[in-house]
């Protein structure tokens, strides 16, 4: 079904490359403070071109960080099986939620933007992916030693 290079050298299967880009669109609050901290003069004004609501910020932080946790634990997934068969749970609930808020903000007159367009496009579709990947579904599915 895979290729033999598709397995790492304990016999797990290697993460397809669009979960690491998933993981980095989840994260992609994380993503923006760091950008932003980076570049002190246009920070505010970066923060500002996703987030003109300071509290969204915040709040966007949140989903984030079942995206962070399973950049960390993937590595180390063989030692804890049940909380990573888990994750792709989590990562889904993660991914409902962004979707629900981005939902509710448009649903409570905040203006649909190409910047909001494109971000709610992508979520969806990172639902979709997160639920569909067979691929994915083998990932987090750990065989036993």
């Amino acid at each position: 079904m895979y290729l033999h290079n598709e397995f790492d050298n304990r016999g797990h299967l290697r993460a397809p490359v669009i979960f690491w880009l998933i993981l980095l669109f989840q994260a992609r609050t994380w993503f923006l403070l760091v950008l932003a901290a980076a570049s002190r003069q246009q920070g505010d004004a970066l923060l500002g071109l996703f987030y003109p609501d300071r509290d969204n910020f915040w709040l966007g932080l949140l989903p984030g960080i079942p995206a962070a946790l399973a950049f960390v634990i993937s590595g180390r997934r063989h030692l804890w099986p049940r909380l990573w068969q888990a994750w792709r749970w989590v990562l889904i609930v993660a991914q409902i939620a962004v979707l629900a808020w981005q939902l509710m903000l448009l649903g409570q007159g905040e203006d649909l933007t190409g910047v909001s367009l494109a971000l709610l496009v992508g979520d969806v579709y990172a639902l979709w992916w997160l639920l569909t990947s067979r691929r994915l579904k083998d990932y987090f599915a750990l065989q036993s030693e």
